[in-house]
């Protein structure tokens, strides 16, 4: 079997260190102001916010992009990480993607049950946007937890 969606393994070193860069970026951003960072920057955007001084629905505003480049690190990352080979890919390395995978999307669904029942308001936003990245990284978490696991009992 040969998988044709799959980045070379070496592709997976490169993903860690973005994804542990993001992460790092990401811890910083509570501890020091994220203010701070000052990327304040013009960006063309699909607006429609009166507190912008926009009226139109395509504009170029200036606004912090901070978050926004944290965010694209970490989703670039943890791509490289979850869909890169591992050095010695065969159909039980694929059957452990697949279940881990589906694992990951139930789990990630049933949090979104939770927060759709329970969470109201503008924490149901936060919730939401942390929602987005959640698949990537239980996918991630459970699929080397199980490969770890199974390599420890081979031994």
């Amino acid at each position: 079997m040969k998988p044709t969606l799959l980045l070379p393994h070496s592709w997976k070193r490169i993903g860690w260190i973005i994804l542990g860069t993001a992460f790092v970026l990401y811890l910083l951003s509570f501890l020091v102001n994220v203010d701070a960072l000052n990327l304040n920057l013009p960006v063309f955007a699909l607006v429609y916010d009166p507190a912008f001084g926009q009226s139109g629905y395509c504009s170029i505003i200036r606004t912090n992009i901070s978050f926004t480049l944290i965010g694209l690190l970490f989703l670039a990352g943890a791509l490289l990480v979850a869909f890169s080979r591992e050095e010695h890919e065969d159909e039980y390395i694929a059957s452990l993607r697949l279940s881990s995978l589906l694992w990951a999307v139930l789990v990630n669904y049933l949090q979104l049950i939770f927060a759709f029942l329970f969470i109201y308001g503008i924490n149901f936003l936060m919730v939401m946007t942390y929602n987005m990245f959640t698949v990537l990284l239980i996918f991630i978490i459970r699929f080397n937890y199980v490969l770890l696991r199974n390599k420890k009992s081979a031994a």
